[in-house]
């Protein structure tokens, strides 16, 4: 199987199945997706492409006037549609300079992500577990960041190896020239003057899970600290996600 779907304007659409948990299962194929900004789905064929996968439900993670500004997934028949802003702290990466360690920064960001948006991240958590979603998709603007958060929180939730969530998180490297043409091109009065913009080594990623660990106990003990996540919802999500009969 392929875990990187192709589209002309999207680079970073991944399928979240065949990673393995520690029970001796795999995630499923085809049920759960993470991207990059699905307003970019304007070309015919990637409309085409996007439908033929057959998402039921998205989840826009982004800020409302970053939609009102880049656009929202299309409203296709029978689409379910979420936006579940997670981040509550603006600022602007683009603009950002290069005398401080990026991924201290980050790591940093991804903690007040964590904090500050407990309400809006259960209730993601909530929407991928409801069997009416069916195949989902969860996005934000570069598929990294806050969509890296809740990558994150899903696959160690259902049994993934803190390693393979750290690699998954890495695979944006694939995208990131793209993705920082994509800015250029949006933004094509303003120099981009932060050299990590899309960039996704392993370090912030794990430099936030040490954080959990630190405060929480495990990423897991921040589920259920912070977001009053049960056995009930991880037992719902692994229902929905992981595959028992491969």
């Amino acid at each position: 199987m392929t875990r990187h779907v192709d589209f002309q304007r999207l680079h970073n659409f991944r399928d979240l199945g065949g990673y393995p948990t520690a029970d001796g299962n795999a995630t499923k194929w085809g049920v759960l997706y993470r991207s990059d900004n699905l307003g970019k789905l304007r070309e015919p064929a990637d409309v085409e492409r996007f439908a033929a996968l057959g998402v039921h439900t998205v989840i826009d993670l982004r800020y409302p006037w970053e939609i009102e500004k880049a656009g929202r997934a299309p409203d296709l028949p029978g689409l379910r549609y979420f936006n579940l802003s997670i981040e509550h702290r603006p600022y602007d990466q683009g603009s950002l300079g290069s005398d401080f360690d990026p991924w201290r920064f980050l790591a940093d960001r991804y903690m007040e992500v964590a904090q500050d948006g407990v309400k809006e991240i259960r209730e993601v958590l909530t929407v991928i577990a409801d069997p009416e979603s069916e195949t989902t998709v969860f996005h934000c603007a570069s598929g990294k960041d806050r969509t890296g958060v809740i990558g994150l929180l899903v696959l160690t939730l259902i049994g993934v190896s803190e390693e393979t969530v750290v690699d998954d998180f890495t695979l944006t490297e694939l995208a990131s020239e793209r993705l920082i043409a994509d800015w250029k091109a949006f933004y094509p009065g303003r120099e981009l003057t932060w050299p990590a913009y899309a960039r996704a080594p392993k370090e912030p990623m794990e430099l936030f899970i040490a954080d959990l660990k630190s405060r929480y106990g495990s990423v897991r003990g921040y589920a259920e600290q912070e977001l009053g996540v049960d056995d009930g919802l991880v037992a719902a999500l692994r229902t929905r996600l992981v595959d028992f009969e491969g």
